[in-house]
This record gives C-alpha cells, structure tokens and sequence, in this order.
C-alpha cells in the first residue's frame, strides 16, 4: 500500500496508536482516545496517560503542539512542513504492489432471453467497480459472463421468435418484448444476435468481460463430479446434502422423472471448472433473489475437498426508478421492461454508473431519472466532475507555472489545510472500499474531495498569488484523486465542462 502521512505519524508516536481528523478545526488536525483505551490495562488515569502521549508527540518533528482534551483525549495540531510532506505523497501517485491474488468476478450473467434491464446495470456497475478496486489494489482480476444457451427458458425464447417468422403470436408463456419482432426480422438462431446485443451493451457501459462461458459446455463434466458429492436419493430425485456442509437447506441435484439437472446442478461443474482455473479467489455477483443459496457454492466447494475460503458471493438489491415522480415497472416478457440502453440514453452513462453505486449493495437504490439526468451543483456526478474540469482549466491556464517545485511562501490556510488531509485519506478509503466490497465508499469520498476543493478555490487565488507553487501543487493532487475516484467507479474524469 502507498505510503501513509497519517499512518507514520502515528507510528511513530506508539505503536498500534490510531489518528482520527476531529469534527471540529479547534480540536486539532488530529487526536486520538488511545489514553481511554490503554487506561484500564495500565491501571492509571487517562488523563495521565495522555499527559504522556502528549509529552511524546511534541517531541515528534511535525507536531507544532499537543493538547489535551477531556477525559482523555490529545489533540494533535500539526506544521506546516507535515502538510508539504503530505502532499508530496499524494503527487508520488505511488501504486499498490502487485499481490500475486487472482480474482474472478463473474456478473451480470443474464440469459440471453432479451436485453439487458437496469437491474442488470446495477450488477454490473456494483461488480466491474468491485473489479476496478481490487485491480487498483494489486489484484489480477479478470470478469466472466456466464449465461445458458440452452434449457427452457431457452426454448421459450427461440420459439417466441419462431412465432413471429410464421406470422404467429409468441406463446402466452414466451416473450412478447419489441425487440422479439427486431430478432425475427433476422433468420437462423436468435440467441447469438441477442448475445451481440448484451455485449455492445455492456462495452459501452464501459465492462468489458475477459470470458464469456455457455451452461451447455459446463454441464457436460456432472456425470463426473456427481459421485464426487454427498448425496441421497428422496421421491425420486437426487438430493446433495449440503445442509450439512455449511448451506442452508439441502438441494435437488436430478429432478424426479426425467432425471434432469436443475441449475444447482450446473452450479457444481461451473464452480470446478472455476477453481481449476487457479483461481484464488471466484466472486459471483448476484441479486437479492439469490440470498437462499448464498451458502450453496461454498458448500459445494466443502463437499469436493476445496478450500471455502476461495468462494464469494456478493448480493445487491433491487433498483427503483422514478421518473416525474411516477415509479416504472420490470417485466421482461412481458416487453414493459427499462431497459439499460434506455436508462443509459435517458441519464448517460457517467450518471448511470455513479448512481448504480452510490449506495451499499445491501440497501434499495432508488433513482429520480430526472435529477440524474440534471447538469447541475444538484446533480452529484456533475459536481465532482465539474472540480475536476475546473482544475484541469487552472492548470491550462498555469501553463509553465505548472511544474513549479512544491514550495510555500506564507503560512497554510485552514482550507488548505483541510484540502490537504482530505487528499491523504484516499488509499485508506480505497483499501477499506476493496476489503468490504463497498464500492460506494468512493463516490462519497469523491463528494467530499470536491466539498473541500470548491470551498478552498472559493477562498484563495491559485494563479498570480503568493502562494502559486503550493497552491497549483494542490490542484494538481486534488484532480488525480478525483480522477483516480471516477476510475473506481467507471465515471469519466473531463477536462472541460
């Protein structure tokens, strides 16, 4: 992980010790409680203790002063010569080493039965900005669709489109959407047309999937793998017992009858097949619907002998749009559906994956289509967008000036100085944001990137001032951090708005 000014300073006060930046500028550019925590241990008074922490960080170069606060507490104000330091780590832009992990994240994964929706945007968006992090972070990361050409639902499809070629209606059951007259206009199979279509979907939603792997050729290895698990026969169908490996319930492998495979059944040779790929680590992505089998996969991974460890499920919720203050409605046969080339034509695509994961996974993501729409301060994808086009027009204008050593000529201002805190944060946020799969974290931290900046510009001149070296070095620091955020998140980063 690059290097951290806040990290190191508190290091180098005691060990294990924690900073955090205080709600309040008169309490200090950073404080922590360690003297409240190590108390009882140390069977001493808090405040005593922290009379000592105090006493230490004084002594530490950087510390222009401590005070103590409280029960307990030492808040920490720093110099000015800290701050240059710290920018110049943020303008090192140095990069994560690489971890040797491989990650394969599949999502999206929708069949191929008619286009992609917005609830399929989200997948994506949440998934390929999950994939964004880790990569940033030092992992090989590589995307997978994953879809069936093959089965029922595949059945359905073909002949909803078969209909229409004879002049017929679609079945009752089958898939009534426009788009099934636009295949039909097409001879031969509708579902590589239909493929076609998701891709240049997802690539211009700005995913691009490494691999792309059919049901139909995965399923062909379960008359192997099938003895491998514990199972059992219960009315006529074949049952793994998974419950008592870590799942939920136990699950019908072999439908009573037939005999045919249900979809956990092809979950078995998929997961295989991903793990003798190398894998470190299969992520699937996955909707709410499939919270029953979160525990299936890792279940299956215990049963034939793998690691569980290497398996990972993330589940995100549902997406409401509104549009003029009415709610749309999803139903892919039924052809009402918003699909994702619609909500992209309607918002564009910067607004679209910004607001598809500026909530947690775990939380509804309802969007007023109107607002997203918006180029406006309202509109928060636009207003960090537009720091950065703002910078990049300083610099522009900066010409020369523009690799002027990082300097000062007068004493920091608050802003700056707050500026300059803000942008230090930024590998942590990105380091908790891959740990916990959150990738909202970055547009949230983007937001308050841009609050500092616009409130430091609104203040201070940047070209033709005293201070001009320093200040054109914030700038610079403040539009990569920006433009590292929006990379995160599949945003674009312009120069000019």
């Amino acid at each position: 992980m690059p290097a951290d000014p806040v990290k190191a300073l508190a290091e180098a006060l005691a060990p294990d010790l924690e900073l955090e930046r205080p709600s309040e500028a008169a309490h200090g550019d950073y404080a922590t409680n360690a003297a409240l925590k190590l108390a009882g241990a140390r069977r001493r008074p808090p405040r005593e203790i922290a009379q000592e922490l105090a006493a230490q960080a004084e002594a530490l170069a950087p510390v222009e002063r401590a005070e103590i606060a409280g029960p307990g507490f030492v808040n920490l104000f720093l110099r000015d010569a800290w701050f240059v330091d710290a920018l110049g780590t943020v303008l090192a832009d140095e990069t994560w080493p690489r971890s040797g992990m491989r990650v394969q994240i599949e999502m999206v994964s929708a069949n191929p039965t008619g286009p992609l929706h917005v609830a399929h945007g989200r997948n994506g968006a949440y998934g390929d900005s999950v994939a964004r992090l880790l990569e940033f972070c030092g992992h090989a990361v590589e995307r997978e669709y994953y879809y069936n050409d093959s089965g029922g639902q595949m059945d359905r499809f073909r002949a909803s489109v078969e209909a229409l070629r004879r002049g017929e209606a679609p079945p009752e059951d089958g898939y009534h959407g426009s788009y099934i007259r636009e295949l039909a206009d097409d001879p031969g199979d509708p579902v590589p047309a239909m493929l076609q279509r998701i891709e240049q979907t997802l690539e211009r939603f700005r995913i691009h999937f490494d691999t792309w792997e059919r049901q139909s050729v995965v399923e062909r290895r379960l008359p192997e793998l099938l003895p491998k698990l514990d199972t059992y026969e219960r009315d006529g169908a074949l049952w793994a017992r998974s419950s008592a490996y870590g799942d939920d319930e136990d699950r019908v492998l072999l439908r009573s009858g037939d005999r045919s495979p249900t979809y956990r059944a092809a979950d078995v040779p998929y997961l295989v097949e991903k793990l003798e790929r190398g894998y470190d680590r299969a992520i699937y992505v996955l909707g709410a619907d499939h919270h029953g089998t979160r525990n299936w996969y890792a279940s299956v991974a215990r049963m034939l002998g793998y690691d569980p460890a290497r398996v990972e499920v993330l589940l995100y919720q549902l997406v409401h749009l509104t549009k003029g203050g009415e709610a749309t409605r999803m139903s892919k046969r039924r052809g009402d559906v918003v699909f994702l080339d619609d909500f992209l034509d309607e918002i564009g695509v910067d607004a679209a994956r910004w607001y598809l994961v500026s909530r947690g996974p775990d939380q509804t993501i309802e969007i007023d289509v109107d607002l997203a729409a918006e180029r406006s301060q309202k509109n928060p994808v636009y207003y960090v967008q537009y720091a950065h086009a703002r910078i990049a027009g300083i610099l522009r204008n900066a010409g020369a000036a523009e690799g002027t050593a990082l300097q000062l000529a007068e004493p920091l201002a608050a802003e700056e100085r707050e500026l300059v805190k803000r942008l230090v944060e930024f590998p942590a946020v990105v380091a908790e944001a891959a740990e916990r799969r959150g990738p909202q974290g970055i547009p949230a931290y983007a937001i308050r990137v841009a609050d500092d900046f616009h409130r430091f510009y609104h203040e201070h001149r940047v070209l033709e001032s005293e201070q001009e070296a320093f200040r054109l070095a914030l700038c610079r620091a403040t539009q990569l951090v920006i433009a590292r955020c929006l990379h995160l998140v599949g945003v674009d980063a312009p120069e000019r708005m």
